[in-house]
């Protein structure tokens, strides 16, 4: 905080004034005066201003001040600082440096004054300094504290959001120290998952919580985290309990230290031997198989799966959008869900695969379903295609027009008649690739034309279609 300017009477004047101001004439006086301020007043002792010495450009309309009263040229609340500084005594030294504001066209402005009674009181002269600059410190001084507690008071908001998550996340979760290898912080579903008392985790080294023959498995675990994001969890052998735990951890710097989130997971009871079974058929079968939520992230799929996508373990796409993987962005998956909160599945619509972090697109043929309940889930079955594709002869389209044949027609039929021609034209080659793109299913035909299946049904008829194209609905 800056520190108020003390009074005449706290300053230790000159030892010999007599030798130092003897000589100073009216000149020397008048520039000492100007120097020690930006704007002096020179007042009669009623207070009415004699003369001003300032800059014009700094103080403008100060010559409108002559032949005023003091109090007159400042703003309402400064009139009583103004009086109390004009009863100063003369000799007394005990007045202080008082801020005041200034009125002017420009604005009001901020001046310290200092008022000194000169020949016995017959004459007074009011220092000024310009507290422009000051005042514009002290605003971005009271911004920035602002700011500051502005952004205390979201980090504290954030801290307690993740305080409340942290403990009531059923997810057992612990906060450990990479290079020491200690627990820093550990969730109440951490605590129960191995059986310790609330709190007595923290400080714990997390290689103490295993068995001594999964530790180096683990210290190499943990070491592979910080390099790469692409680890598979890490099944260890708990030193307590003889049982089995899954560790699944993720790196990350904070402060220049470096931290490890580390999720854990029972395996809990086994599975009966035909849902096993179910599951390993799912696992290994030839066609791709993928489960997303309801916000189409994945949640799980099979080896097939993980070869058309090129990842190494399910943990480098899980969490990751289905969209990144499967279909055309903003078209495919769109119509399939559409297809799915209608119908409840989706049967054989022609789509592409592309791999993880890269362009290159491989046609599949999918089929979905939907599960019912508040938080549905989707099941996606997807079959290569490609090679078939490959395989089939090339079929020249018939098209009983061709842009060449409408463009002939000019001059020798009018313009309506060459538009009906030309939109008759598009119409069909529209409702043929919607057709072929949709696996001649005309329900999805229709809905990507934005057309009912009547008016469909009509233009089929209309242009010898219907041969085309089965009742595969």
């Amino acid at each position: 905080m800056v520190q108020p300017e003390r009074a005449l009477a706290d300053k230790t004047p000159f030892t010999r004034s007599e030798a130092a101001f003897s000589a100073i004439g009216p000149a020397d006086a008048l520039r000492l005066v100007l120097a020690a301020g930006d704007i002096t007043l020179s007042l009669d002792p009623s207070g009415r201003i004699i003369d001003v010495a300032a800059n014009r450009q700094d103080f403008p309309g100060c010559d409108g001040w002559i032949g005023h009263p003091f109090e007159t040229t400042v703003t309402v609340e400064s009139r009583t600082k103004v009086r109390d500084m004009l009863m100063v005594e003369p000799g007394d030294a005990s007045n202080r440096w008082r801020q005041i504001n200034h009125t002017s066209p420009a604005g009001d402005i901020p001046v310290r004054y200092l008022v000194i009674s000169l020949d016995g009181g017959k004459r007074l002269i009011a220092v000024g300094r310009d507290m422009r600059g000051a005042v514009v410190l002290q605003q971005r001084l009271l911004q920035a504290q602002q700011s500051l507690e502005r952004d205390y008071m979201r980090l504290r908001q954030i801290e307690t959001r993740y305080r409340l998550l942290f403990d009531l996340s059923s997810e057992p979760v612990l906060l450990v120290e990479a290079d020491s290898q200690r627990i820093q912080e550990a969730n109440p579903a951490a605590h129960t998952l191995l059986d310790a008392r609330p709190g007595s985790l923290v400080g714990a080294k997390l290689s103490g919580l295993v068995a001594r023959s999964s530790r180096d498995a683990l210290i190499a675990y943990l070491g592979a985290v910080l390099t790469t994001s692409d680890v598979s969890p890490l099944t260890v052998e708990l030193e307590r309990a003889r049982q089995d735990l899954t560790m699944s951890a993720t790196g990350f710097r904070q402060l220049g230290g470096r931290y490890l989130l580390v999720r854990l997971s029972s395996p809990g009871g086994r599975p009966t031997e035909g849902a096993a079974t179910l599951l390993d058929i799912v696992e290994r079968m030839p066609d791709a198989f993928v489960v997303a939520d309801a916000r189409m992230r994945i949640i799980a799929a099979n080896i097939a799966f993980l070869e058309l996508a090129r990842a190494a373990s399910l943990d480098q796409i899980r969490g990751r959008p289905l969209g990144e993987f499967v279909g055309r962005p903003g078209i495919d998956l769109d119509l399939i869900e559409g297809q799915l909160t209608k119908y409840g599945l989706a049967r054989n619509v022609s789509t592409v695969v592309r791999a993880r972090d890269s362009e290159l697109e491989e046609p599949v043929e999918l089929s979905a379903v939907r599960t019912s309940g508040d938080s549905p889930c989707y099941g996606f079955a997807i079959r290569e295609i490609g090679r078939r594709l490959r395989d089939l002869p090339p079929t020249p389209l018939d098209l009983p027009r061709s842009v060449e044949q409408l463009t002939e027609l000019v001059g020798r039929a009018s313009l309506k008649e060459i538009v009906r021609e030309s939109t008759d034209l598009i119409e069909r080659l529209c409702i043929e690739a919607a057709l072929a793109y949709t696996s001649d299913n005309r329900a999805s035909a229709a809905e990507i034309l934005g057309l009912s299946r009547q008016s469909l049904y009509s233009k089929l008829h209309r242009y010898g279609l219907g041969n085309l194209v089965g009742e595969s609905e």
